[in-house]
């Protein structure tokens, strides 16, 4: 027996000896020892939790294979993460004031939400779009918009990341266009679109097209942007919105990692070389409460996908091995009721992604469970990741928490659980085949369904909501409010371009598009030249939805 293994042995009949002295001596109090995710959380961890790791094969070291420390080999101590706020609601203008607001208050890049409209792909004057122009996010309905929304904001001097799925390549192809009038080449643009179809099957439903062609409109974007917006990251893998329809942890990892890999195969199959494409795919991860469960998520979702993208998919660039991730604070955490709470909770789940190692993170605002964020609100939640960066001190070093045998074990848990889900996917034929059959939906609901009872029967504390509220309580903060002025706004721009631009050169662009997405031609030149012309996105996706069609999810029951 080795030193290491009599070392075990002696602490495993260490710990025995005093959990039996802890247990007939101290009292337990009555409440619930998991995670947020209901995962049994021991008393306490000893080297016997990591009898099994490896230094160098289970972590090594940062921005060294397999990158479970970090992707960068001096992480913040060489550039602290990209600091993000929403900006985007009401009409172009108002969200091109409150992104200049932001960058004049520190912020490092631009993170720009979409109303519905935009997202299902209608025009703000489509009858859908009634009641909802601007009240989620920006209304784009043409490149006038787009060039209205980025006006005076240079495109080569920051990164953009614009939260659209279905018609991320149209929203695109707007970005680039406004690039060209800036004197900005496409191959100097930096940012990311989230388009992201799988989760919104799984998750958020937000979907236009049926999940084949939306997987060819995605291979085109990666094909397109490998050449012509190199620094461009094609798909942010979006665990976030699974998390945020009630999956647990180990449910928005092992689901957002199968997604990826999924987009993986899908490019190799329309025939690119993996490392053509792969090092400009980037995730997107939730950061809830749940401190050292979540730091474990992130460590063990590096340490998975280098593993995966080296030995199963034969990636040899060591970039396309990297999981670069964006993280949010957890906006399901944040409750109405005594809404100052709130900040607390986004300083710990911002601290926990720092922690974890993120490349990007977005703080929620107080009261974004009311309203769309004032700016007042997401000026303290600005602040809040400047303090975390400049007063805490956890930047200085790196995976602080690496080593600890609670965190370590964690990972490693992680790690299995993970794997076992992607041989329940595998057996179901696949990404597709399960969305297809409910396996994630079902999933995601018993997880959320366990959850809300354990609140319902305050087997877990929410401070304000279930427990410790205040009687009586009237709590008023100022909330942005959108008014019907922004449709009528938005409605009267749409009328200005659909009268000034050329409609014989709308139609032939509009004929192309058809013409490419009824064949096997790439989509992504024919967008932008109907962007060029000012057709609208509701004109181009209804161009798309005449040849694909629409997706009808089938009824799944649990």
């Amino acid at each position: 027996m080795t030193d290491a293994r009599k070392r075990g042995a002696t602490v495993k009949d260490a710990k025995k000896a005093w959990e039996e002295k802890v247990s007939s001596s101290a009292k337990q109090r009555d409440a619930l020892f998991t995670s947020v995710s209901g995962e049994e959380v021991d008393l306490l961890y000893t080297p016997e939790d990591t009898a099994d790791l490896d230094y160098e094969r289970d972590l090594g070291f940062p921005g060294e294979f397999p990158y479970t420390r970090g992707v960068r080999g001096n992480m913040y101590r060489g550039r602290l993460w990209t600091m993000r706020q929403f900006s985007g609601f009401g009409t172009p203008e108002d969200s091109n004031e409150r992104n200049k607001f932001l960058l004049n208050h520190g912020q490092t890049g631009l993170s720009v939400a979409f109303d519905l409209p935009t997202i299902m792909g209608y025009d703000s004057d489509h009858e859908r779009a009634e009641g909802e122009v601007g009240v989620c996010g920006v209304a784009i309905d043409s490149l006038r918009d787009m060039e209205t929304l980025f006006d005076g904001i240079p495109l080569d001097k920051v990164s953009t990341s614009m939260t659209i799925n279905a018609p991320a390549a149209v929203l695109l192809a707007m970005y680039i266009c406004v690039g060209e009038k800036q004197g900005v080449p496409s191959e100097a643009l930096r940012g990311t679109i989230q388009n992201d179809l799988l989760k919104e099957y799984i998750a958020q439903k937000t979907w236009i097209f049926p999940p084949e062609p939306s997987m060819r409109i995605i291979t085109d974007i990666m094909a397109y942007c490998a050449e012509h917006v190199p620094q461009w990251n094609t798909i942010s893998i979006s665990g976030y919105h699974i998390r945020e329809a009630g999956s647990t942890a180990l449910q928005e990892l092992a689901f957002t990692l199968a997604d990826g890999f999924a987009y993986v195969e899908a490019g190799i199959a329309a025939g690119m070389d993996v490392d053509e494409f792969a090092p400009r795919l980037s995730h997107f991860f939730n950061s809830h409460l749940d401190f050292f469960e979540e730091v474990a998520k992130f460590r063990a979702a590096r340490r998975i996908w280098a593993t995966d993208m080296r030995e199963k998919y034969g990636a040899k660039d060591p970039r396309s091995w990297l999981m670069r991730f964006h993280t949010q604070t957890a906006g399901c955490s944040l409750t109405a009721q005594q809404p100052f709470n709130n900040v607390v909770r986004t300083a710990l789940e911002g601290l926990a992604a720092v922690m974890g190692g993120t490349q990007s993170l977005h703080t929620n605002s107080m009261d974004e469970t009311l309203a769309l964020p004032s700016e007042e609100a997401v000026h303290v939640a600005l602040r809040t990741q400047q303090v975390i960066a400049h007063e805490s001190g956890v930047p200085n070093v790196i995976d602080p928490l690496g080593g600890s045998y609670y965190v370590e074990a964690l990972t490693n848990k992680m790690e299995k659980g993970c794997r076992d889900y992607f041989d329940q996917i595998d057996k179901l034929g696949g990404v597709i085949p399960a969305i297809e059959k409910g396996f994630f939906q079902r999933e995601i609901a018993r997880a959320a369904f366990t959850y809300q009872r354990e609140v319902e029967e305050k087997k877990r504390i929410i401070v304000g909501v279930n427990d410790y509220v205040d009687e009586g309580e009237e709590v008023r903060i100022d909330l942005l409010r959108i008014g019907p002025e922004v449709a009528e706004r938005q409605k009267r721009v749409l009328a200005d371009v659909r009268h000034d631009r050329d409609d014989a050169a709308v139609k032939a662009a509009l004929a192309g598009l058809r013409a490419a997405a009824e064949g096997t031609n790439n989509l992504m030149p024919h967008f932008v030249e109907c962007c060029r012309v000012y057709a609208t996105e509701g004109e181009m996706i209804g161009t798309l939805r005449d040849v694909f069609g629409e997706y009808r999810e089938p009824p799944i029951y649990w």
